[in-house]
C-alpha cells in the first residue's frame, strides 16, 4: 500500500466519523428558543389624516401599490439621477457591504454545526541526557506523525450552536432589510433634491425678473424726481426695493449652488447640465398618485419594520443559546493517521494510529453567571419588542402625516395661486394710481412686495406638494420589486439541508 492510498483512506475514515457525529447531534438535539409571537401594538384601523385627508382618501385612487419606484417617478431626468445614485452612492454601497458581512458571519455560525476536519503532520525530536536515561546512556529520540481528524466538535444536543446560527441568520436578514430601507430613502432623497434644485432655479429666475422690474421702476421714479413730480422719499424707497431684490438674487444663487452640491453628493458623481435640465418645477413631470392602503398592508412591506422584526427574532434566538448554558456540553476529538520513530517507516504496515476522545462538561457552580446571562438575553428581547412596537407606531404616524399633509398642500396650492392673481391685480392697480398721483409710492411698494412674496411662496407650496408624494412613497414602504440589492450576490440563505459549501474552507 503506497502513501497516497493510506492518506486517502485516512481522510475517508475521518469523514465517516465526522458524519456519524453530526447525525448523532442533529437527531438527538433540541431547541431552547422561546416560541416567537409577533407583537401586535394597538393601532387604529384607519389612518389619522383629519377631515380633509379622509375626504381625499375616499376619492378614486390607485388600488395597487407600485412595486418599483420607476412606476412612481415619471420624470426621465429624475429617474436617470436615481439610477446613477443607486449605483454610485457611498452610503448605499456601505449598506450593501454590510449585507455581505452579515452573510459571511451567518456562514461562520452555521459552519460550527459541522466538524472542522484538518490534516496535520509533525515531528518530535529530543535528546535525553545520560543521568536521566534508564540505561545510563544518552540517546536522541525521533517521532514522526501524519493524520487527519477534528477537535472539540460540540454535539449540539441542547441547541446552543443552532440558536447562535439562528441569531446570525436573523441579523443577516435584518441587515438586508435595513439596506433596502437605505435604498428607499435614497430614492426619495434624490427625487427631493432634484425637485428642490428645480424650485430654487425657478426662484432664482423669478428673483432676477423682480430685480429687473425693480430697476425699471427705480428708473421711472428717478425720472419723475428729476422732473419734480416725485419726491426724494420716493427715490429712497425705490432704491430699497432694488437693493432688497439684489440681496434676494445673491441668496438664490447661493441656494442653487448648494442644491447642486447636495445632489452631486447623493448621486455620488459630478453633475452635468444634461442630468439636471429642469429650470422650474413645471419642467418636472409630476409623480404618480399612490394608494394609501390599509395599515397592516403598509407595515408588512416597510423595510424598517421588517428589519426591526428580524432584530427581535435574533434576540429571541439568543435566549436559546443562553438557556443551553445550563446543560452539559459534549465535545468530540478524533484523529486517524500514521506515526513512527523513523521517517522511512511512517507509511509502512503497523504504523497506523487513531484516537477518539469524548469529553463532557457539566456546569456546577458559576456564581449566578448563567442565570444572569439568561436574564440579560430576555431583557434584550424585551427591549427589541419595545423597539419593534415603536417602529410600527412611527410608521403609522409617518403615513398619516404624509396623507394629511398632501390634502392640506392641495388646498394651499389652490389658495396660493389665487393669492398670486389677486396681488398681481393689486400691484397693477396701485401702479396706475401712483402714476396718476392718486396714491403715494409706499402703497405701490407694498403691493409690489406682496406680489413678489406671493409668487415665491407659490413655488415653495408647489415644491412641498411634489415632495409630499416622495415622502408618501417612502412612508408606505413601496418602490422596489423585491429583487436582490445591487451588488448583493447572496440575497437568499437556504436553510434546508447542508449547503454545497459546508465542507469547504
Amino acid at each position: 500500500m503506497n502513501r497516497l492510498t493510506c492518506i486517502r483512506k485516512a481522510i475517508r475514515l475521518a469523514a465517516v466519523a465526522a458524519r456519524a457525529a453530526l447525525v448523532l447531534a442533529l437527531s438527538t438535539g433540541c431547541s431552547l428558543i422561546p416560541e416567537y409571537r409577533r407583537p401586535a401594538p394597538d393601532l387604529p384601523a384607519a389612518w389619522n389624516t383629519g377631515a380633509a385627508g379622509q375626504a381625499a382618501s375616499a376619492a378614486a385612487m390607485p388600488t395597487t401599490m407600485p412595486q418599483d419606484w420607476r412606476q412612481v417617478v415619471a420624470d426621465a431626468p429624475m429617474a436617470r439621477l436615481i439610477d446613477l445614485a443607486l449605483s454610485s452612492n457611498r452610503d448605499l454601497r456601505v449598506a450593501v457591504l454590510q449585507i455581505e458581512k452579515a452573510r459571511a458571519q451567518h456562514a461562520i455560525a452555521r459552519a460550527d454545526l459541522f466538524p472542522h476536519i484538518d490534516a496535520s503532520g509533525g515531528a518530535d525530536m529530543g535528546r535525553t541526557s545520560a543521568p536521566l536515561s534508564s540505561t545510563g546512556d544518552a540517546y536522541t529520540s525521533h517521532t514522526y506523525s501524519v493524520g487527519v481528524g477534528f477537535s472539540s466538535f460540540e454535539l449540539d444536543l441542547f441547541g446552543r450552536v443552532r440558536s447562535l446560527k439562528e441569531q446570525a441568520l436573523e441579523q443577516y436578514l435584518s441587515t438586508d432589510a435595513s439596506a433596502r430601507s437605505v435604498q428607499l430613502t435614497l430614492v426619495a432623497e434624490v427625487g427631493q433634491a432634484y425637485l428642490t434644485l428645480a424650485a430654487d432655479r425657478e426662484k432664482l429666475d423669478l428673483a432676477r425678473e423682480i430685480l429687473e422690474t425693480e430697476r425699471a421702476s427705480f428708473a421711472v421714479v428717478k425720472s419723475r424726481y428729476d422732473k419734480g413730480i416725485a419726491g426724494e422719499l420716493d427715490v429712497a424707497q425705490a432704491q430699497t426695493t432694488v437693493d432688497t431684490a439684489r440681496v434676494t438674487v445673491a441668496s438664490a444663487e447661493a441656494a442653487v449652488t448648494a442644491d447642486e452640491n447636495s445632489l452631486a453628493l447623493l448621486v455620488g458623481a459630478a453633475l452635468t447640465p444634461d442630468l439636471t435640465p429642469a429650470r422650474k418645477l413645471a419642467d418636472v413631470a409630476p409623480l404618480t398618485d399612490l394608494p394609501a392602503g390599509l395599515p397592516s398592508e403598509v407595515l408588512a412591506r416597510r423595510p424598517d419594520v421588517v428589519a426591526a422584526e428580524h432584530t427581535l427574532k435574533a434576540a429571541n434566538a439568543n435566549i436559546g443559546a443562553a438557556r443551553a448554558e445550563y446543560f452539559p456540553r459534549i465535545g468530540l476529538t478524533a484523529s486517524y493517521g500514521n506515526a513512527s520513530t523513523e521517517m522511512n517507516d511512517l507509511f509502512r504496515a503497523g504504523s497506523r494510529t487513531w484516537s477518539f476522545v469524548p469529553q463532557a462538561t457539566l456546569p456546577i457552580f458559576h456564581a449566578g453567571a448563567i442565570r444572569a446571562g439568561v436574564e440579560s438575553a430576555e431583557a434584550e428581547r424585551d427591549i427589541q419588542v419595545a423597539q419593534y412596537e415603536k417602529t410600527v407606531q412611527t410608521a403609522f404616524r409617518e403615513v398619516s402625516d404624509a396623507l394629511a399633509q398632501g390634502s392640506s398642500l392641495t388646498t394651499q396650492a389652490e389658495a396660493q395661486a389665487s393669492l398670486v392673481r389677486a396681488t398681481a391685480k393689486a400691484y397693477e392697480l396701485s401702479t396706475q394710481r401712483y402714476e396718476r398721483g392718486v396714491d403715494g409710492y409706499l402703497t405701490k411698494l407694498d403691493a409690489q412686495r406682496s406680489h413678489a412674496s406671493a409668487r415665491q411662496n407659490l413655488v415653495s407650496v408647489l415644491l412641498s406638494r411634489q415632495s409630499n408624494r416622495l415622502t408618501l412613497l417612502k412612508a408606505l414602504g413601496g418602490g422596489w420589486n423585491g429583487a436582490p440589492m445591487p451588488g448583493a450576490g447572496h440575497a437568499q440563505v437556504k436553510e434546508t439541508g447542508a449547503s454545497a459549501s459546508a465542507g469547504t474552507n
